[in-house]
């Protein structure tokens, strides 16, 4: 399929990622509905992007502001062609220090926000026999890591999802990708440490190499848009990690847990620098 003329919304389009995809619709000729918690960064994404590309306030775990964004783009279009599902949170941070607030947070914004965009999107597009429906996940629901705990059990979610709904949505004319990318350059973690947590720096140096161009990932999603392609992991160093914890889970484990231990001991460092 090309993007020209394609309608589509973007969740958490203010930064990283969602921005990103925004400006690759916009360069593919998409006409793009920029959404955004914060409306303000909605807005400044939107506004580099010309006519077609506008902005709007929207909290995607208010399904009701999530179905009125996708009626006012059918009323506007006659039709949804692309859904992208990439509004998430993360906390970064030992497990034991997260508040059941928190907990709730993380779930509603990363596991309830694809629900209700998938609720809202899903049987427009079957009643119109086409379209495409994009979550965004993370390797961090393929595989899984400490310090990050509810932002796994949250991602594994939305990978689940998305490969029951393709199963359903595909012979019935609907696509269904699920993004998996490794480390991302994007602010997300500076949004959520806690307790001695001190940063995405620290973490995500440590992922296997330098964090991906939000900007090429947007690119390789568009492509896996047009292969039709179930799950997209990148970069190709994810996908051989990805292998390497499907055929040896115990070992990845441990690696895991030496990881954790590394991480402790640099974050415990920083602290006593900054003192």
């Amino acid at each position: 399929m090309g993007f020209a003329g394609k309608t589509a919304v973007v969740t958490g389009a203010g930064s990283g990622i969602g921005a990103a995809l925004c400006r690759a619709l916009a360069v593919a000729g998409a006409d793009v509905l920029c959404t955004d918690v914060d409306g303000a960064a909605a807005a400044r994404t939107a506004s580099a992007l010309g006519a077609n590309v506008r902005a709007a306030q929207l909290d995607v775990t208010d399904a009701v502001a999530v179905q009125e964004a996708v009626d006012q783009v059918v009323q506007r279009a006659g039709r949804l062609d692309l859904m992208f599902n990439n509004a998430g949170i993360v906390w970064g941070g030992d497990t034991e220090l997260l508040t059941l607030d928190q907990w709730n947070a993380i779930i509603d914004v990363n596991i309830r926000g694809v629900v209700h965009g998938v609720a809202a999107a899903y049987p427009q597009m079957l009643r119109q026999g086409h379209g495409h429906i994009v979550n965004t996940a993370s390797m961090a629901g393929l595989t899984a890591a400490g310090q990050i705990t509810s932002y796994v059990t949250t991602k594994h979610a939305v990978v689940g999802l998305s490969l029951a709904l393709r199963s359903e949505a595909g012979p019935r004319g609907v696509g269904v990708l699920v993004v998996c990318p490794a480390a991302v350059e994007t602010p997300i973690l500076d949004k959520g440490a806690v307790g001695g947590f001190v940063g995405r720096d620290y973490f995500l140096q440590n992922q296997g190499g330098k964090p991906y161009d939000a900007d090429r990932l947007a690119r390789d999603v568009l492509r896996a848009i047009e292969k039709n392609k179930a799950i997209l992991v990148k970069p190709p160093l994810a996908r051989a990690q990805w292998l390497f914890a499907r055929l040896t889970p115990t070992l990845m484990n441990r690696l895991s847990m030496r990881f954790i231990e590394s991480q402790r001991a640099k974050q415990s460092r920083v602290r006593t620098e900054v003192r």
